[in-house]
């Protein structure tokens, strides 16, 4: 692979001629460069696919090739995919309906908008794994037709479509009132009774772990039962059910639904797995009373987890950043935040509750700049990427915190290019730093030439367009090959070499030109 090219491909100040050019000598590698371009103009597109038609799908979904581009029998591959993104011929489903290909016909059943006749057909297919594809996929009457499929595979994916009727999914949690299934694909592949050994030695088989078919179908009718639980279309009343069942998987699942009542999140609250209850905890359902409860559970996890819940109150969240390490990030009540709730947190004399506040970057100017001078370095490094603070301001925090604050600063969308240089000359080497420097959009040549020095921000900085064309162009040499990708995908790489890049004309670069 020439990396180099492959820099080159995807260089956005690349001339459209120069593209022209690519396409035309493009191998694998670099047609999957040159795929990716967002100017590349519809002939273009049709070039690059006769070039190579392995990124015909890709091409496809991107809205850049038509009906008219693709032969259907040729590149079957990318005729689904346009057919999957509603640009297709009704024909073409008819043809892959037919297609003696398995495969094919499992893609054209979860195309959208598909004739009448092809549904109809692809719901009779002797292949249980297109009969579950369109299963999951279809409208909801199609839907309750297969709910009563005899392969319990169907009807696993008929319980996961969300427009199957209710009433067709509580059947499905239940298996009151639908005939048994008569297969699963268990029993399609060994005599009953069977259990999967989870260390299986043969290197054919793809049987879960652990999946078993007494002539029950249990395992399947295990995972329908799951996925009607993920399913929010199905009935409340039909899954609470299942708070007090055996199976850790199904009460898990439960834990997640948003249309929990509270005696089920309370059940669930006590459940000795702890991924129930960090899922229970992160669920809106969940009411103050349980997330009280929640809030002192022995589980880090689950703590973290509660951190998340949209509600959960500010006393709580202010506990659990202190003592859960729920990261720098902001929270979703604290997005929801009030005015006055954020002034409440931010005049807080606990620190974890002003670097709850400070994780806004919408804060009014006063709270801002009296974070930006919090003498706790965590609460400072948290408001330091926030717009508005001036120069001054971001010196000041920087040289009162010193390195635990550089990067941050360095995020900071207002940092001018001597702040940057500031930050540069002040870091040790290997920090953080020289990458967050060398990606900002106000770094000059100086300061981007001293990041080059850092193996990290190496490769970054070379991508940064201004730096010199001629240090762009000695990058093209550099031993580590993302740093001479990055350079060649440089915009500022002078269109002169550009093109002797494309032509060959010359040997390596170690100058400009």
């Amino acid at each position: 692979m020439n990396h180099v090219l492959s820099g080159l491909a995807a260089n956005p100040a690349l001339p459209s001629e120069l593209v022209d050019r690519l396409i035309a000598v493009a191998d694998a590698d670099l047609a999957v460069d040159l795929a990716g371009r967002e100017d590349l103009t519809h002939a273009q597109a049709v070039a690059l696919f006769a070039r190579d038609g392995r990124n015909g799908v890709r091409l496809a979904r991107e809205g850049r090739l038509t009906a008219a581009d693709v032969d259907p029998v040729a590149r079957p591959d990318t005729a689904l995919a346009l057919l999957d993104e509603g640009s297709g011929s009704p024909e073409w489903a008819r043809l892959f309906a037919a297609d003696p290909v398995a495969e094919r016909r499992e893609k054209l059943a979860a195309c959208p908008g598909l004739p009448a006749d092809v549904v109809e057909r692809l719901a009779a297919d002797p292949d249980p794994d297109v009969v579950a594809e369109l299963a999951l996929w279809t409208v909801p009457e199609t839907a309750a037709g297969l709910a009563e499929h005899p392969h319990a595979e169907v009807r696993r994916a008929v319980a996961a479509n969300e427009a199957t009727p209710a009433h067709i999914l509580a059947a499905l949690v239940t298996g009151e009132g639908l005939p048994p299934a008569r297969h699963c694909q268990v029993c399609d592949r060994e005599a009953t009774s069977f259990t999967h050994d989870p260390e299986c030695p043969r290197p054919d088989c793809d049987l879960l772990p652990g999946a078993s078919c007494d002539g029950s179908h249990e395992s399947t009718v295990h995972d329908i039962q799951v996925a009607a639980l993920r399913n929010p279309a199905t009935p409340t009343e039909a899954v609470v059910r299942f708070a007090d069942h055996p199976s850790t998987m199904l009460r898990w699942t439960l834990a997640a639904r948003p249309d929990l009542p509270p005696q089920v999140c309370a059940r669930l609250a006590a459940d000795p797995v702890p991924g129930v209850r960090a899922d229970l905890a992160e669920n809106p359902a969940t009411g103050e009373d349980v997330i009280r409860v929640l809030a002192g559970d022995p589980d880090v996890h689950v703590r973290r987890s509660l951190a998340r819940h949209p509600r959960v109150p500010l006393d709580v969240l202010t506990e659990l950043a202190r003592t859960a390490k729920v990261g720098a990030t902001l929270l979703p009540r604290i997005a929801a935040a009030t005015p006055a709730e954020i002034k409440e947190l931010a005049r807080s004399p606990d620190p974890a509750a002003r670097m709850l506040a400070a994780q806004r970057r919408d804060l009014p100017p006063q709270i801002r700049d009296a974070l930006a001078s919090d003498p706790d370095a965590r609460v400072v490094k948290s408001v330091a990427p926030h717009p508005g603070l001036t120069e001054d301001r971001l010196l000041a925090m920087v040289d009162r915190h010193g390195s635990r604050v550089h990067a941050k600063a360095a995020v900071n969308p207002g940092a001018s290019a001597a702040l940057l240089e500031h930050l540069a000359r002040q870091a040790p080497p290997g920090q953080k730093v020289f990458r967050e420097i060398a990606r900002h959009p106000n770094a000059t040549a100086p300061v981007l030439l001293s990041c080059l020095a850092d193996a990290r921000a190496r490769p970054v900085a070379a991508a940064h367009p201004a730096l010199p064309p001629r240090v762009i162009v000695e990058l093209l040499s550099d031993p580590d090959r993302q740093v001479a990708e990055a350079a060649a995908g440089n915009p500022s790489l002078p269109p002169a070499v550009m093109t002797r890049l494309v032509t060959g004309v010359d040997g390596p670069f170690t100058n400009g030109g």
